[in-house]
């Protein structure tokens, strides 16, 4: 069965649509406060405020974060927050007319040794340049910041977040929901809350069984069971999650398991990532408009439940 609607749920999709997600964009040429004329910030000063709320220094060691492509000196005016650096999202920047999209997936994790545009992700940076349009990736600098993508997720499910999950380097969020829930209740919570994929919820785990604490990691997240385990949680969303972590881990524990889609976990992040830089651009007086895609980028386009007659 396909979703039922391309796109993110009703509540959501109006909260984006009105502004309620961000501050008030500033009309074209105008000034954010009576009296105070509003610069129009460079590139470079964008970037350097990207970078402080979410450190370089504080991604993995395999991933390619910070400016892709752009000229430091180039005027921003518009900026377009998504998870995926795709040709959807590039098209979408273009009609939009953004100066820069801030992606939270990197276009070149593994590296390349061609931008040619005969080449899928080649195209996606001739479209970019050609249109003087950068490009700025915040990845596992943004999954251990605080607040970060995992506090992104909790604040989309209405959870109160009481800690990390990995203190060591900041993975992952602990949060208490705000009276208990069964566990098919908190993933019918998921459901409602987080954009709408193909994929939807899965769960294992007892559907009746009490849900106080939970701790959510945006992204793939199997890797994480031990620390939810040591954590005591009654349960933990996450993605990606596979076939043999996931049944060593309903046999060695009661920890429920909520499996949503990659993209549908890290989708907040978006909005709250936007907000910060909404707040930045308030702060220094910067005429600059910032906006969240909608475009839906998770890969898997349908999904039928199997299941041969009796």
């Amino acid at each position: 069965m396909t979703p039922s609607r391309p796109g993110v749920t009703p509540a959501r999709d109006g909260a984006i649509r009105s502004g309620r997600h961000r501050g008030t964009p500033v009309p074209d040429g105008g000034a954010r406060r009576a009296g105070s004329l509003a610069s129009v910030p460079r590139l470079s000063e964008v970037t350097a405020e990207l970078d402080a709320l979410w450190p370089p220094e504080r991604a993995e060691e395999w991933d390619a974060v910070g400016t892709v492509c752009g000229d430091p000196g180039a005027e921003i005016t518009r900026v377009l927050f998504a998870v995926d650096p795709v040709r959807e999202i590039a098209e979408e920047a273009v009609a939009l007319g953004a100066d820069l999209i801030v992606a939270h997936h990197p276009l070149y994790l593994r590296g390349t040794t061609t931008v040619a545009a005969s080449h899928f992700k080649g195209r996606v940076v001739h479209t970019l340049i050609t249109h003087d349009i950068a490009l700025h990736v915040a990845h596992t600098n943004a999954d251990t910041a605080d607040p970060g993508v995992s506090d992104a997720l909790a604040g989309a499910l209405d959870l109160r977040v009481t800690g990390p999950l990995v203190p060591e380097n900041g993975l992952g969020r602990i949060c208490e929901l705000d009276h208990p829930e069964t566990l098919g209740e908190f993933a019918a919570r998921a459901a409602a809350r987080l954009p709408a994929t193909a994929q939807g919820i899965r769960v294992a785990g007892d559907p009746d069984a009490t849900v106080r604490r939970v701790a959510v990691s945006g992204g793939s997240g199997d890797g994480l069971f031990g620390a939810a385990r040591a954590a005591g949680v009654d349960a933990f969303l996450t993605a990606d999650l596979r076939h043999h972590p996931v049944s060593e881990a309903v046999q060695q524990t009661p920890l429920g398991l909520v499996d949503a889609a990659h993209w549908a976990t890290e989708w907040p992040w978006c909005e709250q990532a936007a907000a910060q830089l909404d707040a930045i651009s308030d702060r220094r007086d910067w005429n600059l408009r910032v906006h969240v895609s909608k475009t839906v980028t998770d890969p898997w386009s349908a999904h039928h439940i199997s299941g041969a007659p009796n």
